[in-house]
């Protein structure tokens, strides 16, 4: 019988290798690192286990003079990495999958603070992080050709280790080909210098060099940002970009193609639709015969078979939904399409290589437990017997918790007193550019409502009295937590008296406290530091107020950073004539003080917005804990920790895992030890 979505799953040749279908999960980090390799290892296979034909390795540093310090890299640096990088492909090669690596050198991106070693690029300049007091060392032709010898030698360990592609990776802006291709940064004046085809040389010359080592044996991939959006100077689509594809079209195996720098290539979908980088990446398939692959946070089967029959894309590229869900080509295969575990583009995943940990996800709590707790994103945990469950609360931790109680063959009942299930991500949803993540409320309503275990319960209030009638075994409260509305904030741990202005809190705005207000004059103030602020902003302004938003950092979002959309986020505020406040701090009375001179500033608004710390909704635990008969009490969520949705959804999960366990007990977890060598 054939299915729409036949065309996915056929064969595509590349170079000399098939990838057997055209599910291709990019190189990303995992924040495993070269010193973690269980976890690595264990989330690619369990990507090549859930039917993506070809799953690629991280930047992989080819030597220590692209050290990249604090974010926790593979390394290719001599044959002591080779037996790490053999048990990595036998874990992809073992599902059928290509295995793929990605060698990198981070250039004048590199800190190189933990080897000691200079950072080297085409030019004299400062490294391209303005926070490192370091500076480049320009690289003489012997500095060149030591270089081209030791990707070479990189190149021919990962052939030794078993790779069927071999990458020449040119992105993002964190590749020293790339700043030997940008103008800016390469000012050199010889053969590598100058002209396009001269600072393109480099690049041609480390592709002949890996397709010499791969020899007809592994494919040899380009992967190239055709365009930097937003950067003075910087290559475009139409430009300098397209003549990079255009001279040297032929040569790669495969292209591997996005946009530059990362906050394009990984757009949140606050700001971005699916198939974002199409417009400047889809030009590639009409200049080469090479297979093409390209990302752009696919998750629609109907949307991958578009691409591939217009001709826009050979591959379907994913680093966050293959995150999100390792089981995506599986379910499509199946025709599971409604067990697909959507990425909702909220780039927690991305959040975590900031500081340098392994990935995170909100909607796939199991990533990066694959080794060290043994959970499984399909499998059902392990049960210790059938029992009857009452989770009180049908929020992110509420689901997720029934979920994964269902799997594993019990029975479950959920009551919430909303009308909608959901809880925060329902009502947050419908705040501007949120919309995507009811993904995370519906995958998991939908498997609810695919069982007679299960029940669902909404507009039902519980109080203690009707727990206990229940009878259930066990008890799971995700009552979620409210918004303080007293001053408490991160930079603020006690109450304040704001004096005589209106206080109002985001669960004022989501509860529509602005539609009969007449237009009026705003200071929303930030002291939680993530999107809920900014969105709450935008949200006022675009219904007519005047917004002033403030902050006692010196960053607007602060946290918005590690998830990549603080510059869109300022730019969209900007755009609303959102005035923007940094460095002030709510002090007695409702007004501010200037953090660096210590001035007062009256902002003179009749209502302040504050968002700041939530009190969780924990009073039911404390009254069932008082009463007789009363079976296991968990608590999961926000009512247990206010945190983000992501924190929610594997709080949830963890307290389903402990249920199951005997005893209640919290899971086992492995841990990465470092050998000491003889």
């Amino acid at each position: 019988m054939t299915s729409p979505y036949d065309i996915l799953f056929e064969p595509v040749q590349i170079g000399p290798v098939t990838a057997p279908n055209r599910f291709y999960a990019v190189p990303h980090a995992t924040g495993h690192g070269w010193n973690q390799p269980h976890g690595a290892i264990a989330l690619r296979g369990m990507k090549a286990e859930g039917g993506w034909g070809t799953v690629a390795m991280q930047i992989c540093e080819i030597g220590p003079d692209s050290d990249m310090a604090n974010h926790p890299m593979e390394r290719i640096w001599d044959d002591s990495d080779i037996p790490r990088h053999a048990a990595q492909v036998a874990a992809i090669k073992k599902h059928g999958s290509l295995a793929a690596i990605e060698l990198g050198h981070g250039g004048m991106r590199a800190r190189n603070m933990t080897t000691g070693f200079s950072v080297i690029g085409p030019s004299a300049l400062p490294v391209l992080r303005p926070e490192v007091p370091a500076q480049a060392r320009e690289m003489d032709l012997a500095d060149i050709r030591a270089f081209r010898a030791d990707h070479k030698a990189a190149a021919e360990r990962a052939r030794r280790a078993g790779y069927d592609i071999l990458y020449v990776y040119a992105a993002h802006d964190l590749s020293i080909f790339n700043h030997f291709l940008s103008a800016q940064t390469n000012q050199r004046s010889d053969c590598y210098g100058g002209s396009l085809e001269n600072r393109l040389r480099l690049v041609r010359e480390v592709l002949e060099d890996t397709l010499e080592v791969a020899a007809g044996e592994q494919a040899v991939a380009l992967r190239f940002s055709v365009a930097e959006p937003g950067k003075p100077g910087g290559l475009t689509h139409d430009g300098e970009g397209r003549e990079v594809v255009e001279a040297l079209a032929e040569l790669p195996d495969l292209w591997d193609v996005n946009l530059s720098g990362w906050p394009n290539d990984s757009q949140t979908a606050r700001f971005s639709e699916e198939g974002f980088q199409l417009p400047f990446t889809d030009f590639v398939k009409s200049v080469t015969t090479k297979p093409v692959v390209g990302v752009g946070r696919f998750t629609s089967p109907d949307k991958m078979v578009s691409m591939v029959r217009k001709g826009q894309l050979d591959l379907i590229g994913a680093a966050r939904p293959s995150i999100a869900d390792p089981f995506l080509p599986a379910k499509i295969r199946d025709g599971r399409i409604d067990e697909i575990r959507e990425c909702i583009g909220c780039n927690i995943c991305v959040s975590m290589d900031s500081y340098g940990l392994p990935v995170r996800c909100t909607q796939n709590p199991t990533i990066s437990e694959e080794w060290r707790s043994g959970w499984h994103p399909e499998a059902p945990a392990i049960s210790t017997g059938r029992r009857s469950h009452l989770i009180v609360g049908a929020g992110p931790a509420g689901l997720e918790c029934a979920t994964t109680l269902l799997r594993a063959g019990q029975h479950v009942t959920i009551a919430d007193a909303a009308r909608e299930a959901g809880g925060r991500v329902t009502r947050e949803a419908r705040l501007p550019g949120l919309s995507s993540w009811t993904r995370v409320r519906d995958y998991r309503v939908y498997q609810l409502s695919q069982s007679a275990d299960a029940a669902l319960f909404l507009e039902s209030p519980l109080g203690a009295a009707d727990i206990a009638e229940f009878g259930a075994d066990t008890i799971t409260l995700a009552t979620g937590a409210t918004w303080r509305a007293d001053g408490v904030g991160s930079t603020s741990l006690a109450p304040l008296d704001i004096g005589d202005c209106e206080v109002l809190t985001p669960d004022d705005i989501m509860d529509g406290g602005l539609a009969d207000r007449p237009a009026s004059r705003f200071v929303v103030y930030d002291d939680d530091h993530f999107y809920m602020a900014s969105v709450i902003a935008e949200r006022l302004a675009a219904a007519g107020h005047a917004v002033t938003y403030v902050t006692p950092m010196p960053m607007i979002a602060t946290w918005t950073d590690f998830t990549l959309d603080q510059g869109r986020i300022i730019e969209r505020l900007g755009a609303l004539n959102v005035d923007l406040r940094p460095n002030l701090k709510l002090v007695a009375g409702g007004t501010f003080r200037d953090t660096l001179t210590g001035q007062a500033v009256d902002l003179n608004s009749p209502a302040i917005v504050f968002v700041g710390a939530r009190t969780p909704r924990d009073d039911l635990r404390n009254e069932l804990r008082s009463m007789e008969g009363i079976g296991e009490i968990h608590l999961a969520g926000d009512c247990l920790a206010p945190g983000i949705i992501q924190a929610a959804v594997l709080s949830g999960h963890t307290v389903a895992r402990r249920i199951l366990a005997a005893g209640g007990n919290r899971p086992a977890r492995l841990r990465e030890q470092v050998a000491l060598a003889v």
